[in-house]
C-alpha cells in the first residue's frame, strides 16, 4: 500500500480554462485507460483530439491536468492501478476527476448543460441551481481472524485473484461498522467480533474510499452466498497467496496479518 499523504507534494488547484507549457497531462479515454508514451506520461498534447481539460492543481510545483481525448495512435493505453507508484497518487485523483466530469457535464435532475463553479471543484446547473460534486462511494474491507487463520474468499468478479479479504459498498442509511457486518454476513454467513478500524484509501475502481479494519471470528460455520463469493476458507500465513501487486490496502491488511502472527 502506498501511505505516503497525497498532500505532501500537491497544492489542491482547479479550473477550466488555466493553460501551461510545462506540465503533467493524465491522458485518459472514455474507458478511463490512461495514455503513456515510452511509459511516461505524455508531455504534448497539441495533436490530440480532446474532449475537455481540466487544471487540477500542483504536483511536486508543476502543473498537473485531466485530459479527456478519443485519440489513440501512437499511445500505449494502461490502468491507473499498474501506474508508476511516485504519480499514482495523482493518477488516482485524476481518474476521479475525469469519470466526475463525464458523468455530469448535464444536470441530472432538469438536464441542463452545467457549468464549472467558480472557486469550487463544482458543476452548477445555471438552470435549477443543482450542484453536482465529484462523488466517492464509501466501501469497507476487513480482514478476519480466527487463532493464527485469515478468513479468504474466492469471488465471482475476480478472474486473476484467486482468494481475497472480504469487501464491499457501505449501503444507505447505515453506519460504516453495520456495513461490515452485514457484508460479512451476506457473503459468508459468519459472525464477527472486536472490530477495529485501521486506515483508509482512495480506491478508484471505480470511485471508492476503503476503510479498512480488523476483526476476530465470533461464531457460525462459512456459508458463501455463492453470487458474489464461490468459496471461502481459513489460511494459515504460510497458505496465503499474495497479490501480484502490494498497490492496495487489502494487501497491506494482508502483510499485517502476516507480520503479527
Amino acid at each position: 500500500m502506498i501511505e505516503k499523504s497525497i498532500y505532501q507534494d500537491y497544492q489542491i488547484h482547479f479550473s477550466d480554462s488555466y493553460t501551461s507549457n510545462d506540465a503533467y497531462y493524465f491522458v485518459f479515454n472514455q474507458d478511463r485507460e490512461l495514455y503513456l508514451e515510452n511509459n511516461e506520461l505524455i508531455n504534448d498534447i497539441s495533436s490530440l483530439n480532446i474532449n475537455f481539460s481540466l487544471y487540477i492543481g500542483k504536483y511536486k510545483d508543476k502543473d498537473c491536468f485531466v485530459v479527456n481525448s478519443d485519440f489513440k495512435q501512437g499511445y500505449d493505453l494502461i490502468d491507473v492501478y499498474e501506474f508508476n507508484k511516485d504519480l499514482y497518487l495523482m493518477g488516482t485523483k485524476a481518474v476521479l476527476v475525469n469519470d466526475w466530469y463525464i458523468s455530469h457535464q448535464y444536470c441530472g435532475r432538469c438536464g441542463t448543460k452545467t457549468e464549472v463553479d467558480e472557486k469550487d471543484m463544482m458543476l452548477k446547473c445555471p438552470k435549477c441551481g443543482q450542484m453536482h460534486y465529484p462523488r466517492i462511494a464509501p466501501a469497507i474491507i476487513v480482514a478476519i481472524r480466527n487463532g493464527d487463520k485469515l478468513l479468504m474468499a474466492q469471488h465471482s468478479y475476480h478472474e486473476t485473484i484467486r482468494y481475497a479479504l472480504i469487501a464491499g459498498f457501505v449501503e444507505p442509511g447505515e453506519s460504516i461498522e453495520e456495513a461490515v457486518h452485514r457484508e460479512v454476513s451476506e457473503e459468508v454467513g459468519i459472525k464477527i467480533k472486536n472490530l477495529k478500524y485501521m486506515k483508509s484509501q482512495s480506491w478508484p475502481f471505480p470511485n471508492s474510499l476503503m476503510l479498512a479494519f480488523e476483526a476476530e471470528y465470533a461464531s457460525g460455520e462459512i456459508k458463501v452466498d455463492g453470487d458474489e463469493i464461490v468459496k471461502a476458507k481459513w489460511f494459515k500465513k504460510d497458505e496465503i497467496i499474495r497479490y501480484s501487486s502490494d498497490i492496495s490496502i487489502s494487501d497491506w491488511l494482508i502483510q499485517n496479518f502476516i507480520d503479527n502472527n
